[in-house]
């Protein structure tokens, strides 16, 4: 299969694209042929091996993993043992922080996945995991928002801002965004 690989921490340019041994399923994992990915700050962050104390966990002197992405769209391939709520055939999508999303097939734990509603669009899908869940727990969990409360929502054009107006709008709560003017049609 051809996946993105990098071998030394760098920018864009240590990435190549090279065919790599297809992963195989383990169990409580699902294969999945990527559709769609997205990047975002953590694969960022991740290629560049900075801040450093994230070297701790992905290599300390190079990668430990070849593969970057984390977010990805697709359609299972395959079902590793121990799996109940998936079939062959399902359209997925979830995130992967040790990477791997940049690739053809990504072996996933299915722990970390969710069946995209039935209309959905593999591209879109694929930009929810990371920036969704963030802004999600950001409201939900740490915000502890209720019905009808007033929230600021400061970047709210960004990934996790959009995501943050749309949350704070299910639930019936004032929402008062922040964002550059350029982007304001966009956010309300």
């Amino acid at each position: 299969m051809k996946a993105f690989t990098k071998y030394k921490y760098g920018g864009p340019e240590v990435l190549q694209m090279e065919e790599v041994e297809s992963p195989v399923v383990k169990n409580n994992h699902i294969l999945v042929k990527v559709m769609a990915n997205s990047a975002n700050p953590a694969d960022w962050h991740i290629l560049r091996g900075k801040p450093f104390f994230a070297r701790f966990s992905f290599g300390l002197f190079k990668p430990k993993d070849a593969i970057l992405g984390a977010d990805f769209a697709g359609i299972v391939v395959e079902i590793g043992s121990g799996v109940q709520h998936f079939k062959i055939g399902d359209h997925v999508f979830g995130e992967m922080l040790g990477g791997g999303a940049f690739a053809e097939f990504a072996c996933v734990p299915a722990n970390v996945c969710a069946k995209m509603p039935k209309h959905a669009k593999f591209t879109t899908m694929a930009g929810v995991p990371i920036a969704g869940l963030t802004a999600y727990q950001a409201i939900t969990t740490h915000g502890n928002i209720k019905n009808g409360e007033s929230v600021l929502i400061n970047g709210a054009s960004g990934g996790v801002g959009h995501f943050a107006v749309q949350i704070v709008k299910a639930y019936r709560a004032h929402v008062t965004a922040v964002c550059s003017s350029r982007n304001s049609d966009f956010v309300k």
